[in-house]
């Protein structure tokens, strides 16, 4: 069995088409994948966890990243920091906190969040999925990763027992058991800035490597949101402005290990949007960021390496070579238009597979869809991948379902035999023939949103969104009618009427103690940092009224601020989301 297939072809005609066309994986244009061989000793394992209040999730981390050889965590938050806001025991607030996703108000608790792991490790990356006030969680996610630097400074200096019996009492602590595998990197900073506790040279220098190794992704896709998922809190032009700044200051900073931005058709995808759909209005989505950032004067190598993608895999044939078009279409404008270099051609994404997918009924055959479609994305040579829990059609997965999830993508990566062949999908004439078929779909599709003065203009008269909800429908209308079959769900039906009573199944939801928890965490936070708060949120504003770079204020600002009010300072300034009707 070859590690990579090669062509059996000898005439140059040939040779020249497969050469412009597919190529061997590593080499322009990349369509049968970014790299010559996949990583060695690190599957593409990337799941989707969250819940309750930081320590929940982070034990959850440590059970997921248990016996792995890499480490990489993806992180869903609740809807109450998908929104920008505090917990809070407001009506429409409280039922939601640590619900469908982790709450995160502060800078300590990113610190909990992430305790226990090294997050500057070569072996450790870390993907957050949140968009409307995504550049503040970043900020508390990397000061969260130079603190944990600065701890390990002192214990390697030896100073640590010296500055631990200087800080303030009545600090905040882990709560709850702390995980067995972790050893509690993180936590010794909880309440205090490093910059507090060691000089201000040491501490410049332990930031600038920290943002030189640190690994991951956040996804902050501010169209994609207008577009279909709906967690827009700032005015779009405020929103990819900050977008901007993010990448502005990742390029000042030397920050080449951390994707700036996930330009997401999941999400697309979810709300209804076909395969084609989905698949053009991201790609569109990433030459409009691409466009913008050039606009402000960055170059495009300079950028390029720091834009990911992130895509649903479905039942539909579409879905097998999504990856194949995706890969073709970028790196050929990355080269013909942009004149990138390969670094910068290379489109590098990450897979999902289908949430829409999973049903309540017979909700045992979840697993064997979702293994259908993760087989889609190993094959098309996906960069990382998370296979959805059978359960997740009616709860946040439990830890019996997130271990069967988790194994669908071993047993495909070390048990399947076709698996060892990197390129398994190339010379297939109906690959080929899909191929070509969903490349020219995607290019009509860009002319349509051209016609309508691009990503933004089509924006302004909803026609994404529009598109998005006929698609949807046209779906439902099949499942419903029978015309797309769903074993178990329209056909197939268990003659005792569904199988399993779903009142049994175990429901994940935040505690009543957790969501005093967080809100009381977050009054003391407030308390903590009362003197330095309102200099802080003034300063931030200031540099936002100069158009300065907003995100190199929140650094500082973080350290004394929590998620809610810093929101509503800039707000003041960049102006609250209003959908275009």
């Amino acid at each position: 069995m070859p590690k990579v297939a090669a062509p059996s072809i000898s005439g140059w005609g040939d040779l020249l088409r497969f050469l412009m066309s597919e190529n061997l994986p590593g080499s322009y244009p990349y369509t049968a994948g970014v790299y010559p061989y996949r990583r060695e000793g690190e599957d593409p394992i990337r799941m989707f966890a969250g819940e309750g209040m930081p320590e929940r999730t982070n034990r959850r981390f440590h059970y997921l990243a248990a016996g792995q050889s890499s480490v990489r965590l993806s992180t869903a938050f609740d809807s109450v920091t998908l929104y920008g806001e505090n917990p809070a025991e407001r009506p429409d607030i409280w039922g939601k906190v640590g619900n469908s996703g982790v709450s995160i108000a502060t800078v300590d608790d990113a610190k909990r969040l992430y305790s226990g792991f090294d997050l500057c490790a070569p072996s450790t990356s870390v993907s957050m999925t949140i968009n409307g006030p995504a550049p503040i969680i970043l900020a508390f996610f990397i000061n969260a990763a130079i603190d944990q630097q600065v701890e390990k400074h002192l214990h390697e200096t030896g100073a640590w027992e010296a500055v631990e019996r200087a800080l303030p009492p009545g600090r905040p602590v882990y709560r709850g058991a702390v995980p067995a595998t972790s050893d509690g990197l993180g936590l010794g900073l909880l309440g205090v800035a490093g910059d507090e506790v060691v000089d201000g040279e040491t501490y410049d220098r332990i930031k600038a490597e920290t943002l030189r190794t640190v690994r991951g992704t956040v996804q902050a896709d501010i169209l994609k949101e207008d577009q279909a998922q709906n967690t827009c809190i700032f005015s779009i032009e405020f929103a990819m402005k900050m977008m901007g700044d993010v990448q502005q200051y990742f390029v000042d900073q030397g920050v080449r290990n951390f994707y700036s931005v996930s330009i997401s058709g999941y999400h697309i995808a979810e709300a209804g949007a076909n395969p084609i759909s989905q698949l053009a209005f991201t790609l569109a989505n990433g030459f409009t960021i691409v466009e913008y950032y050039l606009a402000r004067g960055m170059a495009i190598d300079d950028f390029a390496p720091n834009l990911s993608f992130f895509f649903s895999n479905g039942m539909d044939p579409e879905y097998a070579v999504i990856g194949r078009v995706a890969r073709r279409i970028w790196a050929r404008a990355m080269r013909e238009r942009y004149g990138a270099d390969p670094r910068s051609q290379m489109l590098k994404y990450h897979i999902q597979t289908s949430g829409r997918s999973l049903h309540a009924q017979e909700i045992d055959f979840n697993d064997i869809r979702t293994t259908l479609q993760a087989l889609y994305a190993l094959f098309d040579n996906c960069n990382s991948l998370h296979t959805n829990a059978y359960d997740e059609a009616i709860t946040t997965p439990t830890e019996e379902s997130v271990r069967r999830a988790v194994a669908i993508q071993l047993i495909i990566n070390r048990e399947l035999g076709l698996n060892i062949c990197e390129n398994p999908w190339q010379g297939s004439f109906v690959i080929e023939e899909l191929t070509d078929l969903v490349e020219e779909a995607v290019y009509a599709e860009f002319d349509r949103l051209s016609e309508r003065g691009g990503v933004l203009g089509a924006m302004d008269t909803m026609y994404q969104r529009s598109k998005i909800q006929d698609e949807s429908l046209h779906y439902e209308t099949l499942k419903h009618d029978g015309t797309l079959p769903i074993i178990g769900v329209n056909t197939f039906l268990p003659p005792d009427g569904p199988a399993g009573p779903l009142d049994e199944a175990q429901l994940m939801r935040s505690t009543d103690e957790e969501k005093e928890n967080q809100i009381e965490g977050v009054r003391d936070f407030s308390t903590r940092h009362a003197a330095r708060r309102e200099r802080a949120l003034a300063r931030l504003q200031e540099v936002a009224r100069a158009r300065g770079n907003v995100f190199e204020e929140l650094m500082e600002a973080v350290k004394v601020a929590s998620l809610g009010e810093i929101s509503g300072a800039l707000y003041a300034v960049g102006g609250e989301y209003r959908r275009s009707m």
